[in-house]
């Protein structure tokens, strides 16, 4: 019972940090929120199931990801460089009807997958294509041809 009690307890706990350091607008977690929420989880997993379940040492541990992360949030907003180098920058696949084939293969991108979402935007072929983007969250943008009027 003192499991299922301190498993419901960090639940709620890591439910409440999250909320207080912050969500990111857009539709997906940056690589840099998957390594707070993996590694709060990590924290909070091994004072549960380890031999010396503390729950102090854990809230503390926990405490302090949250206020670093807070931290380096803070120091992104006022760095472009710094956010540059955790969060990366977009990457064009696609331009001018070209494939950027050694950014395709660095990123273990097909072009397949970038026709699949301009294929979901209504857009059938590469002629139809401006610019397709990888943004930072791991997102594909299509950027549709303009019509020529």
């Amino acid at each position: 019972m003192a499991a299922v009690l301190r498993a419901l307890y960090f639940y709620i706990f890591l439910v409440f940090i999250t909320r207080i350091v912050g969500r990111r607008p857009g539709k997906q977690l940056a690589p840099f929120e998957f390594v707070l929420v993996f590694f709060m989880g990590g924290l909070a997993l091994t004072a549960m199931v380890g031999n010396e379940a503390s729950l102090t040492n854990a809230l503390i541990e926990i405490m302090t990801v949250a206020a670093v992360h807070a931290l380096v949030t803070l120091i992104r907003m006022k760095s472009p460089r710094l956010a540059r180098l955790i969060d990366g920058t977009p990457l064009i696949l696609l331009e001018n009807h070209q494939w950027r084939k050694q950014t395709l293969i660095q990123k273990r991108v097909q072009d397949d997958d970038v026709m699949a979402m301009a294929r979901d935007q209504g857009l059938s072929s590469l002629d139809q294509i401006r610019k397709a983007v990888l943004e930072r969250n791991g997102e594909i943008t299509i950027i549709p041809q303009e019509k020529e009027s």
